[in-house]
């Protein structure tokens, strides 16, 4: 999910120098807003993982510094160091709790944050709880039980990827739980940058959801563990701030590796993935795999940040790789360096190359999404795909829509109609990009009973879109607004995140919606006065 910039006037190829000395590709360069990301996540997802991949493609860490000053939330030290991952040079980002420096053979830069405890305790975004069962990871980093747990003086093991650090030195509790509702008021009244609050309310609500469904309990008695500690408040709150840093116009991944196996927990054995980290990537239709390895690859928390920031899983689409960054990992594992990639890329120059080169292509060099300093609208060609059907259960297509969705699809839907000798069927339609194409039909052919699917390219016009946040009595809200020829034509509450506001707040969604569409137009009268 792309966020735009607050301001029609923003500029999205606004280029940014590299500081901090991150960055793969060595020396000083400068990353445009607007590009497209592709996360790499052979090796699963955590919170520290993708930090320390944006921070090594070229995200200042003063951005993530000056956010979480912001957010208040003192005795903690962010540190990134250069490692070595099976000959992959990668940032490892470790969170401290306390004034003192973590270990830092690697002489890396680090924030400091107010307070602390004088332990110097180093974190990784895996310790602790992952789910709030309470597990215990061999290989993970360090145990924890999800329920107000204490770490004690020695190196703790967990049963699956290890991206979290050693605890050393001395034992220490983490702290009173934090609801949900306490860690969504502290970062609302952080005053953060609109862009940075919608992403990480957005990734908090996704982990209470998937918690509350879990439990069988409400938003309101979701209380964090693993969550709720700081250090994942750092890895959470830093990645918005990353992202809405780089304000890339579109994401994706092709797949998130998981693990496989079984987790040791306070209910006894689990399956790996963790339970809300499958409900989180099963909620966002993001296309999962086991990775061949028995353990604990993807977190909540990172499967959380990708649920977020993806929108659409799918393989890279045709681009020039601006810039590489690669996150590290603890673990060694046995087969692959432990590292979550992200390749910052211009994909307008990659279909203007492809078109320089003769080949043919699946949409102009413009944004899709337009441009909403003046309204213009984008276009891009997609392929739609249809199957007429007589012989299977409506039931069926919802199921078949999720598996087009996580295919890449960005549209699917069906209609009732008459085929021959007067037999009711179904038209299963899908709308997708060109490098989706072969994904979705692949999907339609395996979930339906259909024998045979066809497809043809359509071009299509949008209006240039822009998201942006607004304030109400429910918290902030990310709105959709669509802009013609310089005018607003449309505006659009994001419907996931006002349904997390009303389960919230205990309250209907329409008035959700009502009070977001207020605070809509009060911040627009106030722009025009």
């Amino acid at each position: 999910m792309s966020t735009a910039s607050d301001s029609r006037g923003a500029d999205r190829t606004e280029a940014r120098p590299e500081a901090d000395g991150a960055g793969s590709a060595g020396g000083a360069r400068t990353l445009p807003r607007g590009a497209h990301l592709h996360f790499d996540c052979a090796s699963g997802a955590a919170g520290d993982m993708t930090l320390g991949a944006l921070i090594d493609a070229g995200v200042p860490i003063a951005v993530i510094r000056d956010t979480l000053d912001q957010l208040g939330v003192g005795g903690w030290r962010l540190s990134a160091t250069r490692v070595s991952k099976r000959g992959i040079r990668a940032i490892d980002v470790r969170v401290a709790l306390g004034e003192h420096p973590p270990d830092d053979p690697h002489g890396g830069e680090a924030a400091t944050g107010a307070g602390g405890d004088g332990h110097g305790h180093a974190h990784g975004e895996h310790g602790h709880t992952h789910d709030g069962h309470g597990h215990t990871h061999d290989g993970h980093g360090h145990t924890h039980d999800g329920h107000g747990h204490e770490h004690g003086g020695h190196e703790h093991t967990h049963d699956g990827h290890e991206h979290g650090h050693d605890h050393d030195g001395h034992g220490h509790d983490h702290g009173p739980h934090r609801a949900y509702r306490e860690i969504r008021a502290s970062i609302v009244a952080a005053g953060l940058d609109p862009a940075v609050t919608a992403r990480a309310l957005d990734m908090f609500d996704r982990v209470a959801r998937a918690e509350a469904l879990i439990h069988q309990s409400s938003l309101d008695e979701v209380v964090f563990h693993e969550v709720g500690a700081i250090d994942s408040i750092v890895d959470i709150v830093g990645t918005a701030a990353a992202l809405a840093w780089l304000d890339p116009a579109s994401v994706s991944a092709a797949s998130v590796a998981t693990g496989h196996g079984t987790v040791r927990c306070a209910h006894g054995v689990l399956p790996v993935p963790a339970p809300a980290a499958l409900e989180i990537l099963r909620e966002a239709g993001a296309v999962s795999e086991g990775g061949g390895l028995a353990r604990e690859l993807c977190t909540p928390t990172g499967a959380a940040i990708l649920a977020a920031a993806v929108d659409r899983w799918a393989p890279m689409p045709p681009a020039v790789p601006i810039a590489v960054g690669y996150g590290a990992g603890d673990s060694e594992l046995p087969d692959r360096a432990n590292v979550l990639r992200v390749i910052v890329a211009d994909a307008r120059a990659g279909r203007a190359g492809r078109a320089s080169a003769g080949q043919p292509l699946e949409g102009p060099a413009v944004a899709a999404d337009g441009d909403p300093a003046s309204g213009q609208l984008g276009g891009d060609s997609m392929w739609r795909i249809e199957a007429n059907i007589d012989d299977m259960s409506a039931e069926l297509c919802e199921h078949a829509a999720e598996a087009a969705f996580a295919a890449g699809a960005v549209d699917v839907w069906w209609t009732p109609i008459v085929m021959k000798k007067g037999r009711p069927a179904l038209l299963m339609a899908a709308l997708c990009p060109g490098d989706a194409r072969d994904s979705v039909v692949s999907a339609l052919l395996r979930e339906t009973t259909t024998i045979g699917v066809r497809y043809d390219q359509v071009a299509r016009r949008v209006l240039a879109r822009e998201l942006v946040t607004v304030d109400t009595e429910f918290g902030p809200l990310p709105i959709k607004l669509g802009w013609l020829d310089g005018a607003l034509v449309n505006v659009a509450p994001e419907y996931e995140a006002c349904r997390a506001a009303a389960q919230a707040a205990g309250v209907a969604l329409k008035r959700v919606f009502a009070a977001a569409l207020v605070a809509s137009e009060a911040r627009r009268a106030g722009e025009d006065s």
